[in-house]
């Protein structure tokens, strides 16, 4: 039976795929975005947008849970800070996963696993955008 058994294994044992996940999510936080295969990139969501719910949380406890998956403490603070005032609003939801292609050697569909940018940066931006074209029918 095949009970409680979530996930893929991407071709790896356990030890190594929890490692290769730790590594990557490490990665997202630090460049919040990051290029990988479709697999790799459904599997790395869920452990991702845990940590956001971790940061959210912002306990003690939530902080040392974050830190055993991190390991960088510099990036947890990141992620307690950040991350949190940025996703403070939003129930779930903080990456996309954009398919780009396929990798040139083997032929892997390759997707760009990001986190989703922050709402007042899109507000902001759209009435600049409406006020130029404003300013140029205008003229």
């Amino acid at each position: 039976m095949h009970h409680g058994k979530t996930g893929s294994k991407l071709g790896r044992t356990s030890s190594h795929k929890e490692a290769m996940l730790r590594n990557m999510v490490t990665s997202v936080i630090k460049y919040e975005r990051i290029r990988t295969t479709d697999m790799k990139a459904k599997e790395l969501r869920k452990v991702a947008e845990k940590m956001i719910t971790l940061g959210k949380k912002g306990s003690l406890h939530a902080r040392r849970q974050a830190l055993s998956v991190v390991r960088d403490k510099s990036l947890v603070s990141k992620l307690f800070g950040e991350l949190t005032e940025r996703y403070h609003n939003r129930a779930g939801g903080y990456t996309r996963i954009i398919k780009v292609g396929h990798r040139f050697g083997d032929n892997a569909p390759v997707s760009i696993l990001e986190f989703i940018p922050d709402e007042k940066k899109k507000e902001k931006a759209k009435p600049k955008a409406k006020a130029k074209a404003k300013e140029k029918t205008a003229e």
